[in-house]
């Protein structure tokens, strides 16, 4: 499937149907296309993470996981908050499950935000913070930065307070986590603060 130009002019919930029916890199996908992501025209924050693992393929939801209770600890939100499509929008760099590698999952397709992305990020018109996880969001929304993951989270004042980068929350990276203890004094009590203020807007 591939977006046309009547497509890309589409209203939103016609939008996300085609993007659910999405079956582009069906032959890569070890689990079937299954797109999970989450959007209402209403968001003021964008969460662009990575691409879902098996527990959010299962699930359907994005971040059903153990990363997603990290994640929502690091925002100082509940899970209502976190899954209500008029506040949050979750839109991974992949919407399906790519399967695994030797050292975790794989990379997200790039068939997908090649496809889909840039038509879902004009239909958040409301936006006013976005939280970039992992590598592949940075390098598609902070194309310009430089250095590495570290170097770039490290980085955050340089674009705040639109945009945030962060680590992946996966307990994988608890390593960092302890090797990196300015995160958790400096940034996150600030992004708590942005994320309520945003909220409160929101309300």
């Amino acid at each position: 499937m591939s977006l046309t130009r009547p497509a890309a002019r589409r209203a939103l919930p016609a939008l996300l149907r085609d993007v659910r029916a999405c079956t582009i890199c069906a032959p890569h996908l070890p689990l079937g296309p299954r797109p999970v992501l989450q959007l209402d025209a209403t968001a003021r924050i964008l969460v662009a993470g990575q691409a879902p693992g098996r527990k959010v393929h299962a699930s359907g939801q994005p971040f059903t996981d153990a990363s997603g209770d990290r994640l929502r600890e690091w925002l100082g939100v509940t899970p209502a908050v976190f899954y209500d499509a008029a506040q949050v929008a979750i839109l991974p760099m992949g919407f399906c499950y790519p399967g695994t590698g030797k050292s975790g999952d794989l990379p997200p397709r790039h068939e997908c935000a090649e496809t889909w992305r840039a038509t879902l990020l004009q239909r958040l018109p409301e936006l006013q913070l976005t939280l970039v996880i992992g590598q592949y969001a940075l390098a598609y929304h902070l194309p310009e930065a430089k250095g590495s993951l570290t170097d770039v989270v490290r980085a955050w004042r340089d674009h705040w307070p639109a945009v945030v980068p962060l680590p992946h929350p996966s307990p994988r990276n608890n390593l960092w986590l302890r090797r990196n203890p300015w995160f958790e004094e400096e940034l996150l009590p600030r992004l708590r603060r942005r994320v309520a203020t945003v909220l409160r807007g929101a309300a």
